[in-house]
Formats: structure tokens, C-alpha cells, sequence
């Protein structure tokens, strides 16, 4: 555990005393959980000097990892099958990897790396590769009639679940959170005929209300969780994600970077987290430093780790992130991450703020990318890590330095594009 000694205008000078093998470091600049409970948006009429003494940044490191195991599925054949089925959809193509120099030569790092998955299918994020890769499972390349398909989602995941039904001719059933933003309901909605009903209820409350409906109306669930009954679809939209490890290891080769040596992972559910870090354990010669990445209220992957059992965090939870608002991780993946990934670290909003305003404006040599609140956190928590002399301890922990070399990816672009003309408006 971590006694906090000192307390200014943020959480400094923390004593790491032993306790289970965690090393907890909380440290806080300028952030606060104040939100519409609308739409889960930072008020903009909040002044910055109002957004002190706020915890915004905390590292749990996970003594148990193993790094020895890895489910039977997570095999290369089944990998290849994999990306041999993405390569048969209309309009595939390995989206960016994008250097960063400039910002790896400001944070005294070897290398940056970011995969700009708002380019993948024309989706604006990564989700339709697990989605799709469920659903050609569950039905084949041709099914007899015409399948309904169920889930629950903050946005993405929906996005890409339908799109997918639609390829397939099926009809999909979308159910998302309170709170959901308008922009992310009619992305949704406007695939084919795919039915959109927003509820009353949590993401977790959410996923209920949309397995009784898949098993009321003979529906196949098809949610990046698992849920009783329903166990087939979530390893494989784990596996689906396989291919954006795969695509980034491969450009990585190509532009002379070699291997990650460290990787952050954005975590709702924790399935993205579990498939890219299966595929790069299998793959790379030395897997590297694999850390988890979530929500500040809502980091129940953080909280699972750390009381070692599978925690659910319950509750309307606030965050920007709606890809990362989850509340129970995926019990099929924890196995993978409770041995693979030695860092999870819970954050504030402004966090990933900041970072989707630093890829809004490249620096020398650089692109700009448009980077969503949950596709922007792994670069954030980074470049916390790296920029704050208090995170010292954090940063060596994690053993990031001048020979480090850090594949990040941005999972969504702008999913709530009101939201994000705020945030770079605002210029954190």
C-alpha cells in the first residue's frame, strides 16, 4: 500500500510501504469530476484554476503477473484465421501506424507509436474487427434466414456489431446507456435498419436488459462480454482484435522500429486489452510491458487486480470515456490479463484531454490524428507519466526511459464530435 505524506495543490511525496505486491501512486493536476449528467461532458464553463487538489493518475502494478500462460484459442493458426477473414471484407486495409518523433524527443522516450484505428472501415473506430470476426462465427458466410443480433454498447462496439449484421443481411438490436450522446445514437441507427433504444439504465444494467431481449426473441447475443448462455461471441470479438496487434507489428518491421517494448491498452470490459495482449505475448520475441488503461470511477479491471477477484463498480459512473464507462471486466479475459499485464492505471478526464489535443497538433515530422476521449487515454496516461517529476517513482516502475519504445493505440476518432470541438476549444 502507499501512505500520502504531502498534499499542495496535488497528491506528492507517497512512501511505498508493501502490501500485496501493489504499488500505488496517486498523484493530481488540475481535474475534476464535474459533468452534464446528461451526456457525461466536462462543463465548459468550469474555470481551470476551479480544477485543483483533484487525484487525476493511479498505478496499480500487478505482482502476479506470470507471463507464462495463455488460453488454448490464442494459438498462431487461429490468429492467421483470423486475419485471413478481415482481409474478405469490403473496404480492409491496415490502418495508419503513426510516428510520433517529435513528442518521443520531448517525453525521453526512444520511440512513439499510435494506431489510428478511426480509420478502419470507415467506422471511425476499431470495434467492427471483433464484432465482425463473432458474427461470420456464429453464422458462416451464409446463414439461412435472416439472423437478429442483440447488444449492449456505449457507441462502438454497436456501431460495429451492426455494421457487421448488415454486411451479413441480418437485422440488429442496439441497446445503449443513460446518458449516451445523441451523435453516437444516430451513428448507430443509421445502418440499415438496425432498431436503437437508449434505457435507463448503467452499461452493466444495459447488457441485462439486452440478453433478455436476444433470448425473449431467439436472438444471438453478441456482446464483448460474457453473460450466461451467451460465451461463444465474446472470445471471439477477443480474438478479432488480434488483427490490430498484428497490423502494427508488422509496420512497426517496416519502418525499422523493431519491437514495442511497452504498450497501453484502453480497458471498458478489457476485451481489446486481452486480444492485443494475447497476440503480442504469442508473437514478440520479448513480449513487452503491457499496462491497462481505464476510466477514473470506473477502472473495475484496476479494482479486480488489486482485491484479486472480479470486482463490479456500480452505479451511474461519470467519464467522457464512454468507451471505457464499463463496469464489470469480462471474466473470460482477466485470466489473460491478470498474467500478462503488470501495470493498470485509472484516470481522470483531462487526461486524455490533454493528449487529444497534443495529436490535434503534430509536432515537426508528425500527422495529426483525430483521437476520441477513449482512443486518446494510452497517450495521456504517457505523457503524465513522462512530463510530471512527482510520477518519478510511477515512471520507473514501469521502466519507461530514453531506450523505451511505446505502442499506443487510438481506438475511436471523434465518436462525439460536439464534445471534441470543446475539448481542443478549451486547449488543455
Amino acid at each position: 500500500m502507499v501512505e500520502t505524506i504531502g498534499r499542495a495543490n496535488c497528491f506528492t511525496n507517497t512512501r511505498l510501504m508493501g502490501w500485496g505486491g501493489f504499488l500505488r501512486c496517486p498523484v493530481g493536476f488540475s481535474a475534476h469530476p464535474c459533468y452534464n449528467g446528461k451526456n457525461n461532458r466536462l462543463h465548459s464553463a468550469l474555470h481551470r484554476e476551479e480544477l485543483s487538489l483533484m487525484s487525476i493518475l493511479e498505478l496499480v502494478v500487478n505482482s502476479r503477473a506470470g507471463k507464462r500462460t495463455l488460453p488454448d484459442c490464442c494459438n498462431e493458426e487461429t490468429f492467421a484465421a483470423v486475419r485471413a477473414f478481415h482481409r474478405t471484407l469490403p473496404g480492409y486495409a491496415p490502418t495508419p501506424l503513426v510516428p510520433l518523433p517529435a513528442l518521443a524527443q520531448t517525453l525521453g522516450v526512444k520511440g512513439i507509436y499510435l494506431k489510428d484505428e478511426s480509420k478502419r472501415f470507415g467506422l471511425n473506430a476499431f470495434k467492427a474487427l471483433g464484432a465482425s470476426y463473432a458474427i461470420h462465427k456464429l453464422f458462416g458466410d451464409h446463414p439461412q434466414g435472416r439472423p437478429l443480433t442483440v447488444t449492449a454498447t456505449d457507441g462502438n462496439h454497436g456501431k460495429g456489431m451492426a455494421w457487421s449484421t448488415h454486411l451479413l443481411g441480418g437485422h440488429a438490436v442496439v441497446f445503449m446507456p443513460a446518458g449516451t450522446v445523441d451523435s453516437r445514437v444516430e451513428a448507430i441507427r443509421a445502418i440499415g435498419d438496425t432498431e436503437v433504444t437508449v434505457t435507463r439504465e448503467n452499461y452493466d444494467g444495459t447488457v441485462a436488459i439486452a440478453a433478455a431481449y436476444a433470448r425473449a426473441h431467439g436472438g444471438h447475443l453478441v456482446q464483448d462480454t460474457a453473460v450466461p448462455g451467451f460465451e461463444e461471441a465474446p472470445r471471439d470479438i477477443v480474438l478479432g482484435y488480434s488483427t490490430m496487434a498484428a497490423e502494427a507489428l508488422e509496420q512497426m518491421a517496416a519502418l525499422g522500429a523493431g519491437e514495442p517494448t511497452h504498450t497501453f491498452l484502453q480497458s471498458g470490459v478489457g476485451s481489446m486489452a486481452a486480444g492485443v495482449a494475447a497476440y503480442l505475448a504469442k508473437t514478440c520475441k520479448t513480449p513487452p510491458a503491457m499496462a491497462v488503461v481505464e476510466a477514473w470511477e470506473s477502472a473495475c479491471a484496476l479494482e479486480s487486480i488489486r482485491q484479486n477477484r472480479l470486482v463490479t463498480i456500480g452505479g451511474h459512473t461519470q467519464t467522457s470515456m464512454a468507451g471505457l464507462n464499463c463496469g464489470t471486466p469480462n471474466p473470460q479475459i482477466m485470466p489473460v490479463l491478470r498474467e500478462w499485464a503488470e501495470y493498470y492505471l485509472r484516470c481522470q478526464d483531462e487526461v486524455t484531454f490533454r493528449a487529444m489535443c497534443r495529436l490535434a497538433h503534430p509536432g515537426p515530422g508528425e500527422t495529426a490524428v483525430v483521437s476520441g476521449e477513449s482512443g486518446a487515454a494510452g497517450l495521456g496516461c504517457l505523457m503524465a507519466l513522462t512530463e510530471r517529476p512527482d510520477l518519478a517513482e510511477a515512471r520507473a516502475a514501469m521502466g519507461l526511459d530514453e531506450t523505451s519504445v511505446v505502442l499506443l493505440f487510438s481506438t475511436e476518432g471523434d465518436t462525439d464530435p460536439g464534445h471534441y470541438r470543446e475539448v481542443l476549444a478549451q486547449g488543455y
